[in-house]
């Protein structure tokens, strides 16, 4: 493709939400160029986020199982950590990811460029290439899709050494003795999880009174019953870090105002992430970010500039990356003249990939008090699973969230072993307006860990199979 002729589509970003946009793009017959600075598509979730991370969760998981498995009779000795070959290993999956990508972009006739852009205009971006010299592009449709990075704090200064981000902590450089995690979102509890299935003695701080503010108690408190970690520190906020030759010593404040001081090998700094849109030049183009830095799109995914559109991290709540490739699709479908083409999702499931795993979706009970809706919540406990006993999960809990009087189920919750592959059944109930007579009647596999949402949903009717019938709050 010519850079003097106008580009039918452009798409800043080569995450989950631009990548499936331009591989969608194409599809349909367009003509797309992708801009990223990395040398395939993939973003932050393939080259520093989900699939890094979940790879070493994985690795965690596996240490974890075998030392609980001296409880059931087969004791291992204590696993060896090879730290190079676990980097090894993590690296090759992204890499072997991300050329796949960059395969399946050259087959669809992609026109991928490596580097930044920016607004000059509404219609026209400067493109910094990574090895040539800046140039214009004029454009008939463009998608942002930058995504986050991640939140700082003030008075703790992130020197990539004693104090990190969840970029340092992939690298796996060396496992500190001990860590204090600031923040107990699922990125902190994530990582936490990586280091202290590691061999650290994990710490974590949080300002609010629990993990995961915002998440479903009833969730959480199964991971809270067998968390790895040392100590937790609620309602806490870190006030600064001072790092010296070997240490790092961190101020904590608590709820009564009074601080004391706490010393670890490193910190990492997880409190979440903030849009990416510092080097846009949004203002050129004449697009301004709200209060808390989000682009205001409309159910296309437009902007006010209507041939402007926006995905992913960068409109908002949840900051997930199937979430921005359902909008990635939404907003190439829209420039492609689909008729019909809405984000109108009723459920968009949410996974912490921690052990034990916990995911939820559509509404939350605190939602449903909020608005004032009528909600009946099943809950199965999965000491009454005969599957999770046999496999030693027998503190997870399944839930449903369900229209008092019609029984449609409006949200959903899963907390124990595997929950990230249980959610999608809740989440398509949502969406297809099921009740829980419908997932009741759907005979289920035995014995399955997938059983425990039908057993959820045979409480509206008060004849659960494996529990009292007065198993419901």
């Amino acid at each position: 493709m010519s850079k003097n002729e106008k580009k039918e589509l452009i798409i800043i970003g080569a995450g989950p939400g631009g990548y499936a946009a331009a591989f969608r793009a194409a599809d349909l017959g367009l003509k797309v160029t992708l801009i990223d600075p990395e040398a395939n598509p993939g973003g932050v979730c393939l080259y520093r986020g989900c699939i890094p991370s979940k790879a070493l969760l994985h690795i965690a998981k596996v240490k974890q199982e075998a030392m609980q498995a001296a409880e059931w009779g087969i004791e291992f000795e204590s696993p060896k950590i090879d730290l190079k070959k676990l980097q090894k290993w993590k690296d090759s999956v992204v890499e072997k990811l991300t050329d796949g990508l960059g395969q399946l972009s050259k087959s669809k006739k992609i026109d991928y460029i490596k580097g930044t852009a920016e607004f000059i205009s509404d219609k026209k971006i400067k493109v910094n290439p990574v090895e040539e010299d800046p140039y214009e592009l004029e454009f008939e449709n463009l998608i942002l899709s930058t995504g986050s990075v991640n939140v700082s704090l003030p008075g703790i200064e992130i020197d990539h050494k004693k104090v990190i981000d969840s970029k340092d902590a992939l690298d796996l450089n060396k496992i500190p003795k001990s860590m204090l995690v600031i923040g107990g979102g699922y990125i902190g509890l994530e990582l936490g999880s990586v280091y202290a299935a590691l061999g650290s003695k994990v710490s974590v701080a949080e300002m609010t009174s629990g993990f995961l503010p915002g998440a479903d108690r009833d969730l959480v408190n199964v991971f809270e019953k067998e968390h790895p970690f040392e100590a937790l520190y609620f309602d806490t906020k870190v006030e600064k870090a001072s790092v010296t030759k070997n240490k790092v010593k961190a101020t904590l404040k608590g709820k009564d105002d009074k601080t004391k001081e706490k010393t670890f090998d490193q910190i990492l700094v997880a409190v979440g992430r903030k849009p990416n849109t510092k080097t846009l030049a949004l203002n050129m183009a004449n697009i301004e970010p709200d209060e808390n830095g989000f682009l205001k799109v409309n159910r296309q995914r437009q902007t006010k500039k209507k041939n402007i559109y926006a995905i992913g991290d960068l409109t908002g709540e949840p900051l997930l990356a199937h979430k921005a490739t359902y909008e990635g699709k939404v907003a190439v479908e829209t420039i492609a003249g689909e008729k019909g083409a809405a984000y109108d999702p009723k459920s968009i499931p949410a996974i912490v990939f921690t052990n034990p795993q916990m995911a939820w979706c559509g509404l939350t009970q605190e939602e449903a008090k909020k608005n004032n809706i009528e909600i009946k919540v099943l809950k199965f406990p999965w000491s009454a699973s005969g599957r999770a006993v046999a496999v030693g999960n027998p503190n997870g809990v399944t839930r449903l969230i369900v229209d008092k009087k019609t029984g449609r189920i409006l949200g959903g919750g899963v907390a124990g072993k595997n929950a990230g592959s249980l959610i999608s059944e809740i989440s398509l109930a949502i969406e297809m307006a099921a009740t829980a007579e419908d997932i009741a009647l759907s005979i289920h596999p035995h014995p399955t860990l997938s059983e425990t949402i039908m057993e959820a949903a045979e409480i509206f009717s008060g004849s659960p199979t494996h529990i009292s019938k007065n198993s419901s709050e």
